[in-house]
């Protein structure tokens, strides 16, 4: 009887794949606004490179690799759900008016009190209304501080695109954040 252990192939994946688990959850969650979905899509990301581990060619760069089946898995998962129609469960909505009916909105609400100043809306919202191309590496590089090589490679472009995209997304970024400093106090010129 063989003795259960792990494979040598589990534990490289797990010693090189695995420690970035955080940086892929936080990317993940920016592109789907939603922790379950994230979880899921970065699930679905360390099941595909551990079942493609052996195209990975050891010493080239992991998080771009892992980057770019997540994306590509993203995408996938966004074609396969443009495609499906719209479906409502009735056991869910059977008794909607009755359950919503008498509540009130509380504008006190404490979970936006405690963390309604972590990342303001305006800031989140400034950042999801950046075009894609300028989202992802303002993400990348600003928030998850990912070298302008490594988005280079996930984003399989050039590294002068990256540039570009970042200048330009940081410009539309700041424009777009002016009226928000002032309104909070902020000293800004211009």
């Amino acid at each position: 009887m063989k003795a259960i252990g792990k494979t040598s192939k589990q534990r490289e994946f797990e010693s090189e794949a695995l420690p970035h688990a955080d940086l892929l959850y936080n990317y993940a969650l920016r592109m789907t606004n939603n922790s379950a979905d994230a979880d899921d899509l970065v699930q679905e990301t360390f099941l595909k490179a551990f079942r493609f581990w052996d195209k990975y060619e050891k010493g080239t760069n992991i998080r771009a690799w892992l980057f770019r089946i997540m994306k590509n898995s993203y995408i996938n998962r966004y074609r396969r759900e443009a495609k499906e129609p719209d479906t409502v469960d009735y056991d869910e909505i059977q008794n909607f008016y009755n359950t919503i009916r008498d509540e009130s909105a509380d504008s006190h609400d404490a979970q936006d009190s405690a963390f309604g100043n972590l990342l303001d809306d305006d800031i989140a919202t400034a950042i999801a209304d950046l075009p894609e191309d300028f989202r992802t590496v303002v993400i990348l590089c600003d928030i998850e501080g990912l070298t302008y090589e490594e988005i280079a490679e996930f984003l399989d472009c050039p590294l002068g695109t990256v540039r570009s995209r970042l200048h330009r997304g940081r410009s539309l970024l700041r424009t777009r954040l002016l009226k928000y400093a002032k309104d909070r106090g902020y000293a800004v010129e211009g």
